[in-house]
C-alpha cells in the first residue's frame, strides 16, 4: 500500500499536470476569441470589395464617383448611378452633428472631470448615457414632432424634411459618445499635474485648457473619432428626419438623402439579387467604409503628431 506521503505527492503532481495543461491551452483558446473579430472584418472586406468590383463592371467608376445625378428607383433596375449626392447628404448630417455636439460634449466632460463633485458626477453621468440607450427610431420621431417645427418657428423656409433637424438630433445622439470617453481620459490625468497647474497661479479653467486637455488629448480624439464614425453610420434618424430626395447642394433647409438612408431604401424595396441595383448597395456600403477607415488614419496620425509636439 501507498503511504500517505505518496499519496499526497502523486495527487499535487496531478494537480500541477492539470494546471500545466490548462495553461497552456488558454493562450489559444484567447487566440481563436480573438481571431474571431479579425476574420468577420475580412470578410466583409471580401464581401464588400467582390460585390463592389461586379458594380464597377457594370457602371463606370468615373460616374459613380462624379455624378450628382441618380435616377434609379427600388424598382428600376437602370438608370443614372452618382454617389456625389449620396456624400454630400452624409457630409451634411455629419458636419451639423459634429458643430452641435462637439462643444456640448466636451463641456460636459469637463465639467464632470474638473468642477463637479463625487456625487453630482454619480448623479450626472448616468443620466446623460441613458441618451445612448434610446433607439434611434425615437430620435427620428423626436426631430420630426419637436426639433422640426421649432426650426420652423425661428425660419419658415425648412420644410419637413431637411438637414438640419436631422443633423442636430444625430448630433445629441452622440453627445454621451463624446462626454463619458472625453471624462473618462480627462479623469486619468494625474491629479500632481492639475496640483503642480493651480500651484502655479493658474484658474481652474486654465488647467483643464492648457493641462488637462493635452494631456488627455489621444482620448479626446478617439472620442471624436468614435462619435463622427457613428455618425456617418446612423441611419434611421436620417431615414426619418432627412428625407429621401438625393440633394448634392448646400442648402441645409431641403430634403436630403444620405448613404445609409439610401441602402435602407433600396432595402425595403426589390432590389432583385443580381440587377445593378443590388450591386449598388454595396458600392456605396464601400464608399462608407472607406469614408470611415479615412477618418480613422487621419485622426491617428494627428493625435501621433500632437503628442510629439506635447
Amino acid at each position: 500500500m501507498m503511504s500517505n506521503k505518496n499519496i499526497r505527492d502523486q495527487i499535487i503532481n496531478n494537480t500541477r499536470n492539470k494546471s500545466n495543461i490548462f495553461e497552456r491551452l488558454i493562450p489559444v483558446i484567447l487566440l481563436l476569441i480573438t481571431s474571431v473579430s479579425i476574420l468577420a472584418t475580412i470578410g466583409i472586406l471580401v464581401t464588400l470589395l467582390s460585390e463592389s468590383f461586379e458594380f464597377f463592371s457594370r457602371v463606370p467608376i468615373t460616374e459613380f464617383l462624379t455624378s450628382a445625378h441618380g435616377s434609379h428607383q427600388p424598382y428600376v433596375g437602370d438608370g443614372e448611378w452618382g454617389i456625389w449626392a449620396l456624400i454630400m447628404g452624409t457630409l451634411k448630417i455629419v458636419a451639423i452633428a459634429v458643430v452641435f455636439a462637439v462643444p456640448i460634449g466636451l463641456g460636459a466632460a469637463i465639467y464632470l472631470s474638473e468642477y463637479a463633485s463625487e456625487r453630482v458626477r454619480r448623479i450626472i453621468k448616468p443620466m446623460l448615457e441613458v441618451l445612448a440607450g434610446i433607439p434611434t427610431v425615437v430620435y427620428g420621431f423626436f426631430a420630426i414632432n419637436f426639433v422640426n417645427p421649432i426650426l420652423q418657428g425661428i425660419y419658415s423656409g425648412f420644410g419637413l424634411y431637411n438637414a438640419v433637424s436631422a443633423g442636430i438630433v444625430v448630433g445629441i445622439m452622440i453627445i454621451p459618445m463624446i462626454a463619458s470617453l472625453s471624462e473618462d481620459a480627462m479623469s486619468s490625468v494625474p491629479t500632481a499635474m492639475r496640483e503642480g497647474s493651480l500651484g502655479m497661479g493658474a484658474t481652474r479653467f486654465e488647467t483643464a485648457v492648457r493641462v488637462v486637455i493635452p494631456a488627455a488629448f489621444s482620448g479626446i480624439v478617439a472620442s471624436f473619432v468614435l462619435a463622427i464614425s457613428r455618425a456617418i453610420g446612423e441611419t434611421m434618424i436620417v431615414s426619418i428626419a432627412a428625407g429621401s430626395m438625393p440633394n448634392a447642394s448646400f442648402d441645409l433647409t431641403e430634403p436630403l438623402q444620405t448613404m445609409t438612408g439610401f441602402i435602407v431604401q433600396i432595402t425595403s424595396g426589390d432590389a432583385a439579387f443580381g440587377t445593378d441595383l443590388y450591386y449598388s448597395l454595396f458600392a456605396v456600403g464601400m464608399m462608407l467604409f472607406i469614408m470611415t477607415l479615412l477618418m480613422n488614419v487621419i485622426a491617428s496620425w494627428f493625435t501621433k503628431r500632437f503628442k510629439e509636439e506635447y
